[in-house]
């Protein structure tokens, strides 16, 4: 079987396990009899339950690349609007996905920038957000206008974070005020990266606090 198919499958049946029994699946061996496959099959493509349990959320972010990189205009937009996009499918493909995000984050709701599930998730975006760094510093006249990548892709994590936590307790129509913290947080960091932050900041303050995000 080809192992991308089949690494979906074990994907599928995992969340599908979590889903149904509201916790996660205590043996290789007791999954493996649940989904109907051979146990050497899953340690092809898996080291253990926890490897598959990570590799979801990197699946998050590999599937909204491949949805973005579909698009011939994906990579001739801006930077600000390469982050939008990126945002915007991402959280649109975890909508698919919103009963097991809930269920994996519930607990740790506070404290997701520790959870080592997301370390995977974590690599990946923070190479994406330093693709955009780099290309941001390039079009700087003076190397003291420059930011450092590691830093500033750090913050994009925690960006990333925040959104997220905005996300899961977001109880508006269509995520509506999601979209608003999107486009309010990305504006935001690209007026700092540009050094005019001011109104951005002022503008992202004042629509967390009338979400009462800010002491949530």
């Amino acid at each position: 079987m080809e192992s991308q198919e089949f690494r979906n499958k074990i994907l599928s049946h995992y969340t599908d396990h979590v889903l149904a029994h509201e916790a996660y699946p205590k043996s290789v061996f007791k999954f493996c009899q649940t989904a109907g496959m051979k146990e050497k099959d899953f340690y092809r493509v898996f080291g253990s339950l926890d490897a598959v349990r990570e590799y979801i959320w990197e699946a998050f972010f590999i599937n909204t690349m491949s949805v973005l990189e579909k698009d011939k205009n994906f990579k001739k937009v801006g930077r600000k609007e390469k982050l939008l996009s990126f945002y915007f499918t991402f959280f649109e493909l975890l909508l698919l996905n919103r009963s097991y995000v809930l269920f994996a984050l519930h607990q740790e709701m506070n404290n997701m920038k520790d959870l080592v599930y997301l370390k995977g998730l974590r690599r990946h975006f923070k190479t994406f957000a330093t693709d955009l760094i780099e290309e941001g510093n390039a079009d700087k006249d003076s190397r003291f206008q420059q930011h450092p990548p590691k830093l500033f892709s750090e913050a994009a994590w925690l960006q990333l974070l925040f959104l997220l936590k905005f996300w899961i307790v977001d109880r508006s129509e269509n995520f509506e005020k999601t979209d608003a913290a999107i486009e309010k947080s990305v504006h935001t960091a690209f007026d700092v990266f540009d050094n005019t932050p001011l109104d951005s900041i002022l503008d992202l303050g004042k629509f967390l606090w009338k979400e009462k995000f800010v002491n949530a």
